[in-house]
């Protein structure tokens, strides 16, 4: 199940990026242009994980903040702003929000920041297990964590389903349309090659400190989790 994030600011260009930047990585995107629009959006949508912005016209963010908290939400919230002064961090967070990036920012430290509070949130919910094991690699799907021989791999989020799909289907040939269809279903762009970039790089992070290699090519036929060759 894919997680949900929700975006409220007003720089429709902020917006725009951010959109593609989450759906790409495989997230459910909702936006708000203001405040009040982000808190009519609550009371219907239930996000993983909120962006907020703090300079907003008419509800600024940390008036949503605080509303949202008033509220009882815990939905773990990420403020963006371009203000860096410490008083402004501190007010961010004493009225409730998780963490603070002061724009401009890089976007794949705020995907890493979603991806950290989506697994804080997992971990606060507790986490009753879930585990796939295969051979020395484990896949927590309710912590979305990933380790291989002791060591923990930073996945993104659609790695990281794509190594869920193909544990949940050990030693079976996987074929193209299959994944293309479990993992990017409607959001496919249409893109020939991404599911090879994705294997490259779901390759190099589980064998990066010299394990051998799970995911197979199958000629003509698709991929395969298998360690024996």
């Amino acid at each position: 199940m894919r997680s949900t994030i929700l975006i409220i600011d007003d720089d429709e260009k902020i917006v725009s990026m951010l959109r593609r930047g989450l759906a790409f990585e495989g997230y459910e995107v909702l936006t708000a242009a203001n405040g009040a629009e982000g808190l009519n959006k609550m009371l219907t949508a239930e996000p993983d994980v909120v962006v907020l912005d703090v300079m907003m016209p008419q509800v600024d963010g940390f008036e949503v903040c605080r509303r949202m908290r008033e509220g009882g939400s815990t939905v773990p919230v990420l403020m963006l702003t371009a203000k860096d002064e410490v008083e402004n961090r501190v007010k961010g967070l004493d009225l409730g929000a998780d963490d603070y990036l002061v724009k401009p920012f890089a976007l794949e430290e705020l995907l890493a920041r979603v991806r950290a509070l989506l697994r804080r949130k997992t971990e606060q919910q507790g986490n009753n297990g879930n585990r796939l094991t295969f051979e020395d690699l484990q896949l927590d799907n309710e912590s979305r964590e990933v380790v291989r021989g002791g060591k923990r791999l930073e996945l993104t989020a659609k790695e990281f389903e794509l190594l869920h799909l193909f544990m949940q289907n050990p030693k079976r040939v996987l074929s193209r349309d299959l994944i293309m269809d479990k993992i990017w279903g409607y959001d496919y762009s249409g893109e020939s090659n991404v599911l090879e970039v994705y294997i490259a790089m779901l390759r190099q992070k589980t064998e990066q400190d010299g394990g051998k290699r799970l995911i197979r090519t199958i000629r003509g036929a698709g991929y395969i989790l298998r360690g024996d060759v």
